[in-house]
């Protein structure tokens, strides 16, 4: 069992009851409607994980899936899979590198583990669960000493300025604290880099499908 360390003291108490875990086949069904509630707008257009594609994920690399658990309630969940792109920061959409949402392009011997997705439940996102999700993803990058952990990433709130600008100006704005973007701005602080918009990325609504390229490289990576 995995437990995320480095609480500070103001936020101990409650934070502390969150377990990190590696997922299990019991997990699904409540992993499945927390997806509903945590990506509601891209519920209503038929994104999320099914059963069987959590089932997949499970097969081919069950060290890379994880759930929040807080006082016996999963409410966070993160799914993953190892990769090597053709060149460094080629374009790519989530289905061609995921090779669909069964992970078939899962390749172990690949340098690059892919964030697919990371869930929390809104009604416990004060407790960290997305950070101690993306700090047990970095403990995995060293444990299998992967070069970097890499994602594209959700815009949540272009869809609101996309009259007034492209996404790279939105991103733009949104490191200069102009916009305010949930998600980003958690990636940045979590030690992402930005690198480039990856249009047409998957169907998103509030992204208007675009989606950032961020990376996390491995300061313990060791080259062989």
């Amino acid at each position: 069992m995995l437990l995320v360390k480095n609480m500070n003291s103001s936020t101990h108490t409650r934070q502390s009851h969150v377990i990190i875990r590696r997922m299990e086949k019991k997990d699904i069904p409540k992993i499945v409607e927390l997806q509903k509630i945590a990506f509601p707008h891209m519920a209503a257009e038929g994104v999320y994980w099914r059963s069987e594609q959590l089932e997949a994920h499970l097969r081919v690399f069950p060290q890379g899936q994880f759930v929040a658990e807080y006082r016996g309630k999963i409410v966070g969940s993160c799914s993953s899979l190892i990769v090597e792109l053709k060149s460094e920061y080629e374009n790519h959409t989530w289905k061609e590198t995921c090779g669909d949402s069964f992970f078939k392009n899962h390749n172990p011997k690949g340098d690059s583990l892919y964030g697919a997705d990371v869930s929390s439940h809104p009604d416990h996102r004060r407790l960290g669960v997305a950070t101690k999700l993306y700090d047990a993803r970095k403990e995995l990058a060293i444990e299998l000493n992967l070069r970097r952990i890499i994602a594209g990433a959700r815009l949540f709130n272009y869809c609101e300025h996309a009259k007034e600008l492209s996404p790279l100006e939105y991103v733009q704005m949104v490191k200069r604290h102009k916009v305010k973007e949930p998600v980003l701005s958690f990636q940045i602080r979590n030690g992402f880099k930005f690198i480039k918009i990856l249009p047409n990325y998957m169907k998103d609504p509030r992204s208007l499908n675009n989606a950032t390229f961020i990376e996390w490289k491995n300061p313990h990576f060791i080259e062989k």
